[in-house]
C-alpha cells in the first residue's frame, strides 16, 4: 500500500485499533496534499457527486472534513458524521463553529430520521466494517427515494494482489480481517481493514435497497503527474480504490 495516509475511519473497536484520534493532526496533513487524496480519491468522488448545489448530504466518516468542504463550496447542505472527536475537532477548526458536525459511528443507528438527505457520501470508511448490511441499511433509511450513495473503498484485487506479494496467501472470494501499522508525527497504532470480493460488495448493495448505477476505476487528475511521477504512472495502470454510486430506489 502506498504510505502516504489515506483512510477515514467509519467504525471500528478503538480500543483496540484505528486510532484516529492519536493520528488526527498528521494524518490530516497527509490528506491534503499527497496523491491518492488530494488527486485521485476526493477528485474523484467530487466528480462522481456532480452539480450538488441545494443538495443535502451526509458525508459519513467525514474526517477532518476536507470533501465536506469541497461539497459546502459548491452549493450543498451537508452534515458529517465521524467517530473520532480529534478528527471532528480538526474539522470545527476548518469549516467553522456553524458546521452541522457529530460524533456518530456507522455501525449504530444514526441520530437522523428517515429521508434526511438527498445523497450519502462515503469516501474510504466502509473497508473497515466486517458486517456492511446494518449501515448500508441505515443509510437507505436516511436517504429520501431517489437518493444517492456515492461510496469509495480499498479496490478489492489491489488488496488482494498486495497480500499475494506479501505471501500472506489470501482468497479473494473470502471476507477477510487484514491490519498494518500506521506511523504519523511520532505515533503508532495498529489499523484493522476488512477485503471483500467485488460479488460480496454488490450484492450487499442490492441487498440493502439500492441500485447501482456506477461502478468506477478513475484516474488520477492530470496535474498529479508532475508533482508524483512515480505514484501517477502506478495509479494509471494499478488503482487503489473502487468506486461506486447507488441509487435509492
Amino acid at each position: 500500500m502506498p504510505t502516504e495516509p489515506q483512510k477515514h475511519i467509519a467504525s471500528a473497536h478503538p480500543s483496540e485499533a484505528n486510532d484516529y484520534d492519536a493520528l488526527a493532526v498528521a494524518y490530516t496533513a497527509g490528506n491534503e496534499t499527497g496523491i491518492q487524496n488530494a488527486y485521485y480519491e476526493r477528485p474523484a468522488m467530487l466528480a462522481l457527486a456532480g452539480e450538488v448545489s441545494g443538495r443535502r448530504i451526509l458525508d459519513a466518516g467525514c474526517g477532518s472534513g476536507p470533501l465536506f468542504a469541497e461539497l459546502r463550496d459548491r452549493g450543498a447542505v451537508v452534515t458529517g458524521i465521524d467517530n473520532s472527536t480529534g478528527m471532528l475537532e480538526l474539522a470545527r477548526k476548518r469549516l467553522g463553529e456553524g458546521a452541522d458536525l457529530q460524533v456518530a459511528d456507522l455501525g449504530d443507528k444514526l441520530p437522523f430520521p428517515d429521508d434526511a438527505f438527498d445523497d450519502v457520501v462515503a469516501s474510504l470508511v466502509l473497508h473497515y466494517l466486517e458486517d456492511w448490511c446494518p449501515t448500508l441499511t441505515e443509510l437507505r433509511r436516511v436517504l429520501k427515494t431517489g437518493g444517492r450513495l456515492i461510496a469509495s473503498v480499498d479496490h478489492p484485487f489491489a488488496i488482494y494482489g498486495l497480500h499475494r506479494m506479501e505471501g500472506r496467501k489470501p482468497n479473494y472470494l473470502a471476507t477477510y480481517n487484514w491490519t498494518e501499522e500506521w506511523t504519523m508525527g511520532g505515533q503508532t497504532t495498529l489499523m484493522s481493514f476488512w477485503n471483500r470480493p467485488l460479488h460480496a460488495m454488490t450484492d450487499a448493495f442490492t441487498t440493502a435497497g439500492f441500485r447501482i448505477s456506477v461502478i468506477s476505476e478513475p484516474q488520477p487528475v492530470p496535474a498529479a503527474r508532475e508533482l508524483f511521477p512515480d505514484e501517477f504512472r502506478s495509479l494509471t495502470t494499478s488503482p487503489s480504490f473502487l468506486f461506486f454510486v447507488l441509487d435509492a430506489d
